[in-house]
């Protein structure tokens, strides 16, 4: 999929790595992280996400889905083959999180009701 989207759009910087361990300095007006952050460990979702929001530029954007479930937990299910590890803060815990980092909440929408998948968009304070 990157390498479509780098041939698509060449002027677009796309970064894949791992998101826990890598580390970037440059700044971002738009950062979307779309059915993946999910996967990241519980115990490091807060950090991934205080290091997304610390990469963008003021006004900027982010938007990534999540399970908007009330509690944080993980789980692993192979309901689509292989064992997959799932994990979420809950609803309140990223939106708590982004309140505390500074962030205004533009959108938040449990696209595929009653399923609990929900995305949410942020902007980081232009202040």
């Amino acid at each position: 999929m990157i390498s479509i989207a780098r041939n698509k759009h060449p002027d677009v910087n796309f970064i894949h790595g791992d998101i826990c361990e890598h580390q970037i300095t440059d700044k971002y007006d738009f950062i979307t992280a779309w059915d993946s952050i999910w996967h990241v460990p519980l115990n490091e979702q807060r950090n991934v996400i205080t290091k997304i929001v610390e990469m963008l530029n003021p006004g900027g954007v982010f938007i990534f889905s999540f399970g908007g479930t009330d509690e944080q937990g993980e789980h692993t299910n192979s309901v689509m083959g292989p064992e997959v590890y799932y994990s979420t803060l809950g609803t309140h815990g990223f939106l708590q999180l982004f309140i505390e980092l500074g962030c205004v909440i533009r959108h938040l929408e449990f696209d595929q009701y009653p399923e609990l998948h929900t995305y949410l968009i942020v902007e980081q304070s232009s202040v």
